[in-house]
Parts: C-alpha cells; structure tokens; sequence
C-alpha cells in the first residue's frame, strides 16, 4: 500500500496519496491546485489515479479536484450532502471503495460542515484499519471549527453538537492504533489550537487532546464554540469556488520580471503590491503604497487576507521567490498576479523607483507608553481571540488581522495609531495596508505584544524588589 502525505507549511495544509501496488489504483485526497507532485509521484509508483477524495468544501484554499480531472480524468468524490454544479460521486457513511487489496471506508464525520467525510484506510478489506482521514474533523490537539456558518446551512451550535457525536460517537471508537492523518496542522484557521506534529494516533488524542475528553455535549459545544481564530474574508470566496465549475490552474505558469516603469504605472493604477520581503528589510525602504506580507511567514493566507480574490497584484520579491509567492497566492485563488519586481537583501531599489522608496515607521514600547500616558495614540491589536486571553494592552482597540480590510472605513484617524500583534509579522502587514489604504500615523510596534508584556513584568519585578 502507498499511503504519502503531502504537507505545506504556508496553508497548514496535507494532502495524500493513496495506492494500491499490487493493481496501480489509487486516488488523491484533499489536493491542492498545483498538482504535479501528486502526478510525479503517482508515477513513480506506477498508480494511476482514478479517483480524487475531498473530505468537505474546503475553506481556505482552492482544491485541486478540477485540475485532476483534466490530467487523469478521475471522478470526483464528497460526502452525500454536497451539492456542486459538477458532476460528483456521492459518498455514503459505510461505502467501501476498493483500490484492489487496499480497501477505503467512508465515515459521515459532520461538525466542520455538513458534508463533511472522513476516510478509513484499509491494506486490505475485513482486517483493522491503519489510518483514518480526518478532513477536518479531528486534528491533532483540537477538532475543527464549526461556526463557519456561511459554509453550511446550520447554525454554529447544530454543527458543534454534530461534531460531539462525530468525535465520541465514530471516531473515537476505532482502535487506539489507527493513524490520524487530518487535512491541517498548527497555523490553521480550521482550529484553535492545532499542533505541530503531523500524525497521531487514536490513543494519543484520547488521551491529550482537549477537545476529546470526558465532558457533556454542552461543555463540547462551549468548548469549540469560543476563542476560534478570525476567519479570512476569503474563506466564504474559495468555498464558493469548490463548490463550482472555475478557471483551471496553469501548472507551468511563470509571471512576468516588470520594469520599474510598469511597476510605478500599476501602483499609480491602484494595483496591489505585495511586498514578500522580511518586516525589517521592508522597514528599513520599501515603496510607498505597497503591503507587506513576508514569504516568511503565512504567506498565502495572509496574502487572501490584504486582496480579495480575484484583484490584480503585483510581487516586490526577494531573487529566486517570485514565481513560488505567485504560486502561493494562486493556492488561494489569487491568480491575477501581473508580474514582479525582485530587490537584493542590500535593499536597493532600480533608480527609477527612488521617489517612492520610505521607511516603515515602528515605534518601541517606551515610546508607546509615552504615547499612552499623554493620551496620544490609538492602539490596535490585530491578534485572534484567543490569544488575547494571556493578556492585552489596556485601552487597545480589537480588529483582527482577518477582518480589517473590511474594517479600514471604521478606524478613526484623529491620532497616530500604533498596530501591535505578539511578535511583529502580523503588525507589519496590518500597518502597511492601512497606510497603504489612505490612512495616515500608522506604526507597528517593535517586538508586538509579547515585548511589551516582558517589558512590564520586567518594571513590576524590579519594583517588587526595590521595596
């Protein structure tokens, strides 16, 4: 049996291959646009792939079942209550699919969404399973989050007390050695606290998960029903896209170098710049009206975050990360990128482009506390709920970073306005957009809240041991 999974940071995303060696059979689930691998890989095993699994309409990127079946010319399979404007196959709770020895099982795992299945993975049928696929159901350290109600057409609470029969009722009840192999990892927005680690078991989360232990159905739905991540206005766009026919992904797609010219005309245009350099280097000169958003980081989700889907954008890289950024953004659905602009770690800019080139202004948390004490400053605090429970600063103002494109209109600008998330990534790309959307005094905060916080505890011990 093959049984590969595909795992990208920028998303928290996994993806799998199934296969049976002994027929050459096999299907992929949950895939991602960009395909090639899956192909690659298929082949190298000598599977064809006759089938693609989505385990729900997945959220936060857009799947790859259109594009394989143009490759392959697989069928396309969902959980029986999903309904699309292409053709699907149906899926029911106890189906079998065989691949030859390797058998597959479907189980209704309801609670992220309605349709939601999960996959029970056989090496071959009427002996135990080795592995289950979660979807989104049942990660590891948490379960997904049912109040994306725009994604079902349930209220947040049908689906949280779907999800408590799913978790104790079907998933917990495999053998303790089965694998768990979910579509998320740490970083998602599908979850609060998902881990980092890949796989589990079912043993270990039985044991350790939070969201799986001992407690009624109105505890569970408490539980998972509060302190969830923001979710990206983007979200309710790629769902939509899953659900329906869209144009396909050209996998060897490459964008366009842009001219100093050119990139002045489509910042004169009102075109997005995405600027994928680090915060200190875009900090230190970047162009005035662009966003940054760091490779570094959570690229993709974050750039479905400053643009909506569909807007043209244009790419200030570092060498050699331009088509990769391109590729990411196009995981979300953001395929009109129109070109890049590389700049060297030296921060140099072509001559052209000179006039337009600014620092980033940050503050550090003494001069936020000036600011503060005098009355002087608006804080904004871009953090999820849930990271706000450790602690904020008293009188910030609570946008999350997912929800303030949509919220720009709202912020008064009759003071400087310093933006704060807990390191400073976040801070970088909220400050930049709302400069670059016609508000004016913006910093970010050196450090974010995690400085600010060690900053104060440090004044409170050195007072305590001064008296």
């Amino acid at each position: 049996m093959i049984l590969e999974q595909y795992y990208i940071e920028c998303l928290s995303h996994a993806s799998y291959l199934v296969g049976d060696e002994t027929t050459g059979r096999a299907v992929v689930v949950d895939p991602r646009r960009d395909i090639t691998e899956y192909l690659d890989d298929a082949a190298k095993h000598g599977l064809t792939i006759e089938g693609v699994i989505n385990t729900h309409f997945h959220a936060d990127f857009v799947s790859g079942h259109l594009e394989l079946v143009q490759a392959t010319g697989a069928w396309i399979g969902f959980g029986a209550a999903a309904q699309t404007d292409y053709p699907i196959r149906r899926l029911s709770d106890g189906q079998h699919l065989s691949l030859g020895e390797v058998d597959l099982e479907i189980l209704s795992t309801p609670g992220h969404t309605w349709e939601s299945i999960s996959v029970l993975v056989r090496e071959r049928a009427g002996v135990d399973p080795v592995a289950v696929l979660t979807g989104d159901a049942l990660f590891i350290g948490d379960v997904g989050r049912p109040d994306l109600a725009n994604l079902g057409d349930g209220s947040t609470t049908d689906l949280a007390r779907a999800m408590y029969r799913t978790i104790h009722d079907r998933l917990l009840r495999l053998p303790d050695h089965v694998t768990v192999m979910p579509a998320h990892g740490a970083g998602s927005s599908c979850g609060k606290n998902l881990s980092a680690e890949l796989t589990s078991t079912i043993g270990v989360q039985r044991r350790t998960n939070p969201s799986t232990q001992p407690m009624t159905e109105a505890e569970f739905v408490e539980l998972i029903t509060h302190g969830q991540p923001a979710a990206p206005a983007y979200f309710s766009v790629d769902a939509a896209m899953n659900k329906r026919v869209h144009p396909l992904l050209d996998q060897h797609r490459n964008i366009p170098e842009l001219t100093a010219a050119q990139l002045w005309s489509a910042l004169a245009a009102g075109v997005r710049v995405v600027d994928a350099r680090s915060v200190d280097d875009f900090a230190a000169g970047h162009l005035r009206g662009s966003v940054n958003v760091g490779f570094d980081g959570r690229f993709a989700e974050t750039g479905g975050m400053v643009a909506e889907v569909g807007a043209t954008i244009a790419l200030v890289t570092y060498p050699d990360e331009e088509q990769a950024a391109a590729m990411r953004l196009a995981r979300v659905g953001s395929d009109n990128v129109i070109g890049y602009l590389t700049v060297a770690h030296d921060g140099n800019f072509p001559a052209e482009l000179t006039d337009l080139v600014q620092p980033a202004p940050r503050i550090d948390v003494a001069e936020l506390d000036r600011l503060r004490a005098a009355h002087a400053v608006t804080v904004i605090d871009i953090r999820n709920p849930g990271e706000r429970e450790t602690g904020t600063i008293p009188g910030a103002v609570h946008i999350p970073l997912a929800q303030l494109r949509t919220q720009l209109a709202h912020i008064a600008g009759d003071k400087p306005i310093v933006v704060h998330c807990a390191g400073g990534w976040r801070s970088s790309v909220a400050a930049s957009m709302m400069r670059a959307d016609g508000l004016g005094r913006v910093s970010d905060l050196i450090g974010g809240y995690n400085a600010w916080a060690q900053t104060h505890a440090a004044a409170e011990r050195q007072q305590g041991e001064s008296i």
